[in-house]
């Protein structure tokens, strides 16, 4: 059994996966969940982004919130790469030595989301807590990206973007091959209290 926070059960891959009541979203408020089951958390990212300065409605709490449930009970958290919510929670970077943090069940991996089907390049941060390095999720072969989910470079330069633009009600969500490697490695997680 795994817990999956901070996602939309509508339009998500959760739901089908694992029922939705084991999907913790807005209505049921996902800062609220107390075990006793290993998480997903997929925790609001705009707080923590490069432009956090234009977030103006998501709750930068459930970052934090989300951490302390990973690190509780077990499982891992997604955000995008070079999200600020590392610094802030003291999490451990991709590729540092698993003895630098003094927990040898907690480690970062950056992996793009394109390699499990998103149409875009999405470079992503995964935080484990309790899983094995083992158990993590072994990483696809390269998949050509058809989409983009910015193509500003491209507009402020004046030249094509290589890209289509991903309209943002799908730039989101997380594909169904990627949930489900998120949900096989946090099923494999061990509680604080069992460590």
């Amino acid at each position: 059994m795994v817990a999956a926070l901070y996602v939309d059960p509508q339009s998500g891959p959760y739901a089908p996966l694992l029922g939705e009541a084991m999907c913790w979203g807005v209505e049921r408020d996902a800062k609220l969940y107390a075990g006793p089951w290993p998480v997903v958390a997929h925790p609001p990212c705009g707080p923590w982004s490069r432009l956090s300065h234009l977030c103006k409605h998501q709750d930068p709490t459930c970052g934090p919130r989300a951490v302390e449930q990973v690190r509780e009970f077990g499982g891992v958290l997604e955000h995008p790469a070079h999200s600020k919510l590392w610094a802030h929670c003291g999490l451990p970077l991709p590729g540092a030595s698993l003895s630098m943090f003094g927990a040898r069940d907690e480690f970062t991996l950056e992996v793009e989301q394109c390699r499990w089907g998103h149409k875009c390049i999405k470079r992503t941060w995964l935080f484990f807590s309790g899983v094995e390095l083992a158990n993590a999720p072994v990483i696809p072969p390269w998949a050509e990206p058809t989409h983009c989910i910015d193509d500003g470079a491209a507009r402020r330069d004046g030249r094509p973007s290589k890209y289509k633009r991903l309209p943002h009600k799908e730039a989101h969500l997380t594909p169904v091959p990627f949930a489900e490697a998120l949900v096989r490695a946090a099923a494999t997680a061990t509680p604080r209290m069992s460590r």
